[in-house]
C-alpha cells in the first residue's frame, strides 16, 4: 500500500487530501502543529498516523522523518501561511517579522522537508515530492502588485522546487509545484469558486500522473501550466 506524508493536515486542503488518500487505501502520515486539538483529523478512519509538526521550527522536518521511518511514495509539503493580514501586505506596511516568518514557513520548511525525507522518498515506488505553492508566487502573472509578504515566500518556494527537480532527478525523484486554485478554505474565504473536493480531485490527478518527464513544472489544479 502506498505511503504519503502530508503537512498542515488538520484543516483545509491538507485535511481534504488526507481524507481522500485514506479513502483510496493509502497509508497517511498526517502532520500538524497540535494533534490533540485536530478533532476533524482525529475523527478520520483508515491507516492514519498523526504527528506533531511545526513548520516554523527548523528541527521539525528531521524529527518528522525519524517518526515516519518508512519509505514515502509522496511527500506533500502542504503547510503554509499567508504571513500577515491584507493591510500588512501592502507597500510601506510590511513587518520584517511577518516577512521572515512567511519565508521560514512557506519556503525554508519545504526545503528542509525535502532534505530530511529524500532518502525515504528514494526508497519508495512512486518517488514524488509535491510543494503546495500559489500563482501569487508567479512573477509573470503579477498584475495587481502588493502581497509583499506572501508573494516572495511562494516565489522562493517555486525556485526551490525547480532546483529540487534537477538535483533529485538522478535519484528517480520527481517534483511537482502546485497552485490549488482559489479554494473555499480559511485562507481562501467562503466566496472562492472552488470547493476543497474540486481542488483535491484536480491536484491528486496531477500527482498520480507526475513523472520525471513532467518534474519541475508549476501546475494549476486544472492541469494548466503556470508561468514563472
Amino acid at each position: 500500500m502506498p505511503v504519503i506524508v502530508i503537512t498542515g493536515a488538520n484543516r483545509g486542503l491538507g485535511l481534504a487530501h488526507t481524507h481522500r488518500y485514506l479513502e483510496r487505501g493509502w497509508t497517511v502520515h498526517a502532520a500538524c502543529r497540535d494533534p490533540e486539538a485536530a478533532d476533524a483529523l482525529n475523527a478520520l478512519g483508515g491507516d492514519l498516523f498523526i504527528h506533531r509538526y511545526d513548520a516554523a521550527d527548523p528541527a521539525a522536518p528531521a524529527d518528522l522523518a525519524d517518526a515516519v521511518g518508512q519509505p514515502v511514495d509522496v511527500l506533500f509539503a502542504n503547510a503554509g501561511v499567508m504571513g500577515a493580514e491584507r493591510g500588512r501586505q501592502a507597500f510601506g506596511q510590511v513587518s520584517p517579522d511577518d516577512w521572515m516568518n512567511a519565508l521560514r514557513v512557506n519556503a525554508l520548511a519545504p526545503l528542509l522537508l525535502a532534505q530530511a525525507f529524500a532518502d525515504l522518498v528514494a526508497q519508495s515506488h512512486e518517488k514524488k515530492i509535491v510543494l503546495q505553492s500559489s500563482r501569487m508566487g508567479s512573477i509573470a502573472d503579477n498584475d495587481s502588485g502588493s502581497g509583499y509578504v506572501y508573494r516572495p515566500s511562494k516565489a522562493a518556494l517555486n525556485a526551490i522546487g525547480k532546483s529540487l527537480s534537477i538535483d533529485l532527478k538522478d535519484r528517480g525523484i520527481s517534483v511537482a509545484i502546485m497552485h490549488p486554485g482559489w479554494v473555499q478554505t480559511d485562507m481562501g474565504g467562503s466566496s472562492a469558486p472552488l470547493s476543497t473536493d474540486e481542488a483535491v480531485t484536480g491536484q491528486q490527478k496531477l500527482i498520480d500522473a507526475l513523472s520525471l518527464e513532467t518534474s519541475g513544472s508549476f501546475w494549476h489544479q486544472s492541469g494548466e501550466l503556470l508561468p514563472w
